[in-house]
């Protein structure tokens, strides 16, 4: 059994997995997934778990050389954009309108997506790994 980390075996196994360039989407509950893709779905009930408790965790372990948000959650969700900004520091982040961000999420590529429980607009990023070298 593992100590600490992603317990989740699904998730766990997804982020290990992940090369250079791949995608992993973490979304609110809304989020519209492809029926084929892989998900992960970590929803218990509304606000369990949270997307940011859930964004958190993933990035102690994944490591992340840019993130996609939709610009409305700028705008719309501004104390959650401040928060992802804080966990993102370092990463570029780039915002594309939300039906330009679903759209990626259709034209797949290497992704994944990990559903959580969040019921606030606009909780969703798509991460892009990037290597572990020096």
């Amino acid at each position: 059994m593992k100590k600490k980390g992603i317990l989740n075996s699904n998730l766990s196994r997804v982020v290990a997995a992940m090369g250079h360039t791949d995608k992993l989407v973490i979304g609110d509950c809304g989020l519209p997934i492809p029926r084929k893709a892989e998900l992960i779905d970590l929803a218990l009930t509304t606000n369990v778990p949270r997307f940011l408790e859930t964004l958190e965790i993933v990035l102690e372990e994944l490591v992340v050389e840019q993130a996609i948000i939709a610009s409305e959650m700028e705008t719309k969700n501004k104390q959650l954009y401040k928060k992802v900004k804080e966990l993102l520091k370092g990463v570029k982040i780039t915002k594309v309108s939300h039906e330009k961000f679903k759209q990626i999420n259709n034209n797949g590529g290497n992704i994944s997506f990990v559903r959580t429980g969040e019921a606030t607009p606009f909780a969703n990023v798509i991460l892009i790994s990037g290597v572990n070298f020096s």
